[in-house]
């Protein structure tokens, strides 16, 4: 049997953390099993669902690289589908119209709660054969077990019981034709051949109800696994303020997708003690047996370190096409007035936490500088400072090499001339080539502004403070 495995969002808001969650697992366990990766639109809320969130979300999708084999599909695009397994269902016996009015379900729930019973439908059309016109409204529901129970063995919560006289004959299509999302799930499901349903365990108390579902159709049941919710590290339910944004907030924050996802596989699974895995490593080792049972934990100070990792160890190209989206977002479109974007990552991969944050400190590069930092200049600007500029302009223009290491050298023999600590020269330079006090290492940074700016720059700078 081939795992086939999906990942179904609502498109009424952005892909979040949990939804992220969910789709990655989903994702791994089909590659891990060599199977196949289903995409699914569940947009039949039409009065919430956007075009923007749907957007969005495969934005989202594709920028963790989790590509789908089959899909997207969308449930708007299969309601002749529906409608062909609901008047099935009415021919069988297993689904009847209902013509109650919705006064009449309004008092019944009223009634039952003021007896302290669960709200339910009492099926009264369940067996009525009395005539109706055809211009009547009606919705039809599905005509669910009155006794026994369902059961299910869920790969993460164990074997879950729901008595069938719990679960009332629900809807499945609406007064208006359309079809109601217990019931698109399921006929999705069967289409698509799913094998394994793998979502938030917001979900649970729906599955008996898909469960009934499958069985009426004479469908092969999936394997269930329910996920536990993710925490804020308050230890309640996750929001905005612990960090629960769209996932392409991220994005625009300077995570990089391996760091997210990294961060994502560990928020309920594990592999011993390991913390740090190749998208590769997850593939290999991800079982459905391995996720853990009880609720997570957010902490973005992990994530923020797991970001530096990968900044640090991913080849530089592949950060650096990173960056370069980045430095987009920043109005820096013309990346051919600065130096390779490789070059930037290698010099400050070690200094900054995030992209976003190096695409700031990499403005200088790519744009004049307009400015000094105050602060900067009142420390590193002192009597004898332009002189030292002056004399650096000297010894670098005359420079055969421009490589961080020649001029390092060069400035450390000027600074040994001059009988100063090499802090008189390099962060005046500093000042000259970036506007601040604070860059890699003055040859590298002078590397990356490259000889004839850089010497347009000590001019500029020696006007500036003379």
């Amino acid at each position: 049997m081939q795992v086939v495995t999906r990942f179904a969002p609502s498109p009424t808001g952005y892909l979040h953390v949990g939804g992220a969650r969910t789709a990655l697992f989903s994702w791994l366990y089909a590659r891990h099993c060599q199977g196949k990766f289903v995409m699914r639109i569940e947009d039949t809320d039409l009065e919430r669902s956007t075009q923007s969130a749907i957007d969005a979300i495969i934005d989202s999708m594709q920028w963790l690289n989790l590509s789908w084999d089959d899909g997207p599909y969308y449930q708007t695009k299969r309601f002749d589908r529906y409608r062909e397994v609901i008047n099935q269902m009415l021919e069988a016996g297993t689904a009847y119209k209902c013509y109650c009015t919705k006064e009449r379900v309004e008092a019944l729930r009223e009634e039952q709660m003021k007896q302290g019973l669960k709200p339910r439908y009492d099926g009264h059309c369940r067996e009525d054969h009395s005539e109706h016109s055809p211009d009547e409204p009606y919705v039809v529901r599905f005509k669910n077990p009155t006794t026994g129970v369902v059961a299910f063995d869920d790969m993460v919560k164990g074997h879950i019981e729901f008595q069938n006289s719990e679960l009332d004959d629900f809807i499945i299509q609406r007064s208006d034709g359309t079809p109601t999302y217990n019931f698109c799930v399921v006929v999705d499901d069967l289409d698509m051949g799913i094998t394994h349903v793998i979502r938030g365990d917001d979900h649970v108390n729906n599955t008996p109800k898909q469960i009934n579902l499958y069985k009426a159709l004479g469908a092969k049941v999936p394997v269930f696994c329910h996920l536990a919710m993710i925490l804020g590290d308050d230890g309640t339910k996750l929001s905005k303020r612990h960090g629960a944004v769209s996932v392409m907030q991220y994005r625009e924050d300077g995570y990089l997708p391996e760091a997210l996802l990294n961060y994502l596989v560990r928020l309920g699974w594990s592999h011993g003690d390991q913390e740090i895995f190749s998208v590769q490593e997850m593939i290999e080792l991800f079982t459905l047996e391995a996720i853990t049972k009880s609720a997570s934990g957010f902490n973005t100070k992990k994530l923020d370190w797991l970001n530096a990792h990968y900044m640090k160890t991913l080849p530089r190209e592949q950060v650096a096409a990173e960056l370069e989206w980045h430095l987009q977002r920043q109005g820096i479109t013309d990346l051919s007035t600065g130096p390779k974007c490789a070059d930037i990552v290698a010099a400050y991969c070690e200094r900054c936490h995030t992209l976003k944050e190096m695409a700031e400190k990499a403005r200088c590069y790519f744009e004049e500088i307009t400015s000094y930092d105050p602060a900067g200049v009142k420390k590193w600007i002192k009597e004898g400072s332009v002189d030292i500029l002056k004399a650096s302009l000297e010894v670098l223009s005359k420079l055969e090499s421009w490589n961080s290491q020649a001029i390092d050298e060069a400035l450390e023999q000027l600074a040994k001339q001059k009988e100063v600590g090499m802090g008189k020269v390099g962060q005046p330079l500093r000042l000259a080539m970036t506007g601040t006090a604070m860059s890699p290492g003055i040859g590298d940074t002078m590397m990356l502004v490259g000889r004839e700016r850089a010497l347009k720059r000590i001019e500029q700078a020696i006007a500036a403070f003379a």
